[in-house]
């Protein structure tokens, strides 16, 4: 079940074995995905959540004797170093060095790197840019207490934000000076081009060089769930300057529309209250945090997404979003709704006009007695689809019967479009007993108005429209995957994951055959368009290369855990030996290549054909299928059986 504990040397790139196995022995699993998902004990085992499907029941186990994790739902399975890799989007020897660091331990392999000053400088990697944004963040800690950092200090101040929340926060200052991070870095040994992809400094326009991207601005580090940094928050602190905050730009690190500021922070408070306050901005979350409210975080200039509620779905039960009583909070808390609409979470929208006339968290409570009347509006939420529920019928008052009827189906097609089809049957009834009394019919009325059969639309880019859900088709392959049932086309997918090197020795027809267009589920065929990419741009296609491919999009579909299904499965039956496996391949591509000669049969049957096509489809059949019967025999199986 854990092949990456079978076959570290396969996954890890060559890592050195007591590495690995220290730095496995003093990781306990629960403890480590307890960081990240809710678990609640059962027996000797732990459940919850599976964050790797949209899981709406807990369908993942802990094993902590045995030290493994397996979701029975989408299959998805591993130890300490899979998790990390699969769910904090990082390569084994990041996950390495992580649970390495987490656990306190020094790596050999990492001691002898650092002796060897000949080794050849890395590419931009996700670690140099850690590294980088690492350094910025001690850079702009250390110009806060400078002599520059006195007006930046002087902001902080005036917003009440006390000397523990600095630290804690690691709040910062850049200087108001083109070059003052540049210079820093460069006496490091970082280059302009890591600077660069890191959204630290920019190149000039019309001339040579670079400047720092912040300048005289109060600065707040954005942390993964993790707490490394991956990008900055900028605040203005001349009234002159504009914007008034600036983030960093998406990076390989940093996806906005994925990150909350300050779940590092908040993580545990929200595992332990079962809630969540989603805030609108730094500072309002630092006052939450200082006052006490330890489970708050913030979006990041961008309306709360998808992404976003499966972060929060993992680890708690309720979220409250804080938005304003005018238009623009009103639209925001519509779009709010969409995104929770088909999630298994309570979600309430707070509102602080009716217990206050404070604009912001921030401004409350720094008031007497702000932190009571904070409670007294979060514990008076209103319920989200009460709260649009409410909109819809202010639209409609007063209208006629027409714009009322159009109204409540428009109401209806948007619902369905979110997902009505796919929420539990409780939420679903009072969801059309609201429309109901809405519109002032019965339930059956408004029942017999949801069109049959219409699915939601894509969650997601690539989402499969076949009349399931992608992680519905994602738990279904993977349970095939994991039974070891592949069909001869997926064992030669396979192959080359496990053997790179045999993605060269494929002509043209071969690698044809193993497009992403011959295979039904779009997991599979993001594999093989990840090994076609790599063969096209020179790489060698093994499972590693395919995996970091696979990393970026997001991958909710379950390519990657195709993929380490597909090799693993190979490796399994070739016990790993390069001739096996060379052996095995060589079968499996005699079965496709058969299969695609007789498909040619439908070619000559089909109208419209013209005869050159159909006599040159007939002879490539004939040769072909002669050829193999001479070499092996009339056997047709369907995954030959490796030598």
């Amino acid at each position: 079940m854990n092949n990456l504990r079978l076959h570290p040397g396969v996954f890890s790139g060559g890592s050195d074995r007591s590495d690995v196995d220290r730095v496995k022995d003093a990781t306990d699993i629960v403890r480590l995905i307890g960081e990240h998902v809710a678990l609640r004990p059962k027996g000797r085992e732990y459940m919850g959540l599976c964050p790797f499907h949209d899981d709406h029941s807990p369908s993942m186990h802990v094993v902590p004797h045995k030290q493994f994790y397996k979701c029975f739902s989408c299959g998805a399975a591993g130890d300490v170093f899979k998790f990390v890799q699969d769910f904090l989007k990082m390569d084994f020897p990041e996950a390495l060095e992580f649970l390495a660091d987490r656990a306190g331990i020094a790596l050999e392999r990492r001691k002898r790197q650092e002796q060897d000053a000949d080794a050849p400088a890395d590419s931009i990697s996700k670690k140099d840019l850690l590294a980088a944004n690492a350094m910025a963040a001690s850079f702009y800690r250390a110009m806060l207490k400078h002599e520059q950092g006195a007006a930046g200090r002087a902001v902080i101040e005036k917003r009440g934000i006390s000397p523990q929340m600095v630290e804690e926060f690691q709040l910062g200052v850049s200087p108001d000076r083109w070059d003052g991070l540049i210079l820093t870095a460069q006496k490091q040994g970082f280059s302009a081009g890591l600077l660069g992809a890191a959204g630290l400094i920019k190149a000039r326009e019309g001339s040579s060089g670079h400047y720092d991207a912040f300048r005289n601005r109060v600065m707040f580090p954005i942390c993964d769930r993790t707490g490394r940094v991956i990008a900055f928050g900028a605040r203005k602190i001349k009234d002159e300057d504009e914007p008034k905050y600036l983030n960093s730009p998406e990076t390989r690190l940093f996806n906005k529309s994925a990150t909350l500021y300050a779940l590092h922070l908040a993580l545990r408070t929200i595992q332990q209250t079962r809630t969540a306050i989603i805030c609108e901005g730094y500072t309002d979350v630092i006052a939450c945090h200082q006052a006490g409210f330890r489970n708050a975080v913030a979006t990041l200039g961008t309306a709360m997404t998808r992404q976003h509620a499966a972060e929060l779905r993992l680890a708690c039960d309720r979220v409250l979003l804080l938005f304003d009583s005018d238009e623009a909070g009103q639209r925001a808390a519509d779009r709010a709704a969409e995104v929770f609409f088909s999630q298994p979470i309570d979600v309430g929208v707070v509102t602080l006009r009716p217990f206050t006339d404070a604009k912001d968290p921030d401004e409350l409570l720094k008031r007497e007695g702000g932190g009571e009347a904070f409670k007294r509006a979060l514990e008076g939420a209103s319920d989200l689809l009460a709260y649009r529920f409410a909109r819809v019928e202010e639209r409609l008052k007063g209208a006629g019967l027409s714009a009322r009827s159009r109204g409540i189906t428009e109401e209806i097609e948007r619902l369905v479009e979110l997902g009505l089809a796919d929420v539990e049957p409780v939420r679903k009834a009072l969801i059309i007993r609201s429309l109901a009394r809405i519109a002032g019919v019965s339930e059956s009325v408004i029942r017999d108005a949801v069109p049959a059969g219409r699915q939601a639309r894509p969650r997601f880019a690539g989402e499969v429209q076949t009349g399931v859900t992608r992680s519905e088709e994602s738990a279904a392959l993977m349970k095939r995957l994991s039974s070891g049932t592949l069909t001869g086309l997926e064992h030669l997918l396979g192959c080359v994951l496990c053997e790179g090197n045999l993605w060269q020795g494929l002509t043209d027809g071969d690698k044809d055959a193993l497009s992403p267009s011959h295979f039904p589920f779009d997991a599979l065929a993001r594999v093989a368009q990840a090994v076609h990419d790599l063969g096209e741009d020179g790489e060698t296609p093994t499972l590693q290369h395919a995996l970091s491919r696979l990393s970026e999009p997001d991958d909710s579909g379950g390519a990657k855990e195709a993929a380490v299904q597909l090799m693993s499965r190979v490796y399994e039956v070739t016990a790993g030996d390069t001739e096996r496996v060379r052996a095995h391949f060589s079968e499996c591509l005699r079965m496709v290549r058969r299969d695609r000669a007789l498909a040619q049969g439908t070619i000559e049957t089909k109208p419209g054909v013209d005869d050159a096509e159909r006599t040159r489809a007939a002879a490539e059949r004939i040769a072909l299928v002669r050829a193999d019967r001479d070499a092996h025999g009339p056997d047709r199986r369907k995954v030959p059986r490796p030598r």
